[in-house]
């Protein structure tokens, strides 16, 4: 009786392991899915889309924080996206589903609000990587405001090996929005103490 017991648990265990997977891989997959349609769509426009990126310090120019993230400007744009996206957005989910969505949001506003406050008149920011910078802020944080065995072993795992994108945040490179990039990083730190707190 004991061994069958156990066997329900483990079989439960391993749906329940299966369903989360396919869970985080609708999700991740759909959002992706949708960054490459409008990139498909933008492209036929003749990237009409793009000024509905953020323009900064114009009131018109705030309604980017909710569309520039799935907007980008070439080919090699969304593919240098598309997998530290996947990747970053996967491990904010292995720690825990339910910061995937309010870390993404933080992403979204942190990175928008400092690109259209510090950026150059008459620029337009758009792409991902602003949310790609609120995952890293808030992967590399999350552990020193926890103090959790696991948060602190995935810091160190994603700070070895996706810390490099924190030059990112260096400005200077042309084309690049570093702005969006410290703002999407600070609004990561932010929803990693939120975390804490919680």
């Amino acid at each position: 009786m004991e061994f069958s017991r156990s066997r329900v648990t483990v079989d439960d265990r391993a749906r329940s392991i299966t369903s989360t997977l396919k869970t985080q891989a609708v999700v991740l997959g759909g959002t992706l899915a949708v960054f490459w349609a409008v990139f498909v769509v933008n492209t036929l426009l003749g990237g009409s889309l793009l000024v509905l990126g953020v323009i900064p310090r114009t009131t018109i120019g705030l309604r980017g924080i909710l569309f520039a993230p799935f907007l980008h400007a070439s080919l090699n744009h969304i593919v240098a996206n598309s997998i530290p996206f996947l990747a970053l957005g996967w491990m904010v989910m292995l720690r825990d589903e339910r910061h995937f969505i309010p870390v993404t949001v933080a992403g979204m506003i942190g990175s928008g609000l400092t690109a259209w406050l510090l950026g150059a008149p008459g620029s337009v920011h758009i792409g991902a990587s602003g949310v790609i910078f609120g995952y890293l802020g808030f992967l590399m944080l999350t552990g020193w405001y926890t103090r959790s065995f696991g948060s602190i072993l995935l810091s160190i795992v994603v700070t070895v090996l996706w810390g490099g994108l924190v030059l990112g945040m260096m400005p200077g490179a042309p084309g690049i929005s570093w702005q969006a990039h410290i703002g999407g990083f600070l609004g990561g730190v932010v929803a990693a103490r939120r975390v804490r707190r919680s």
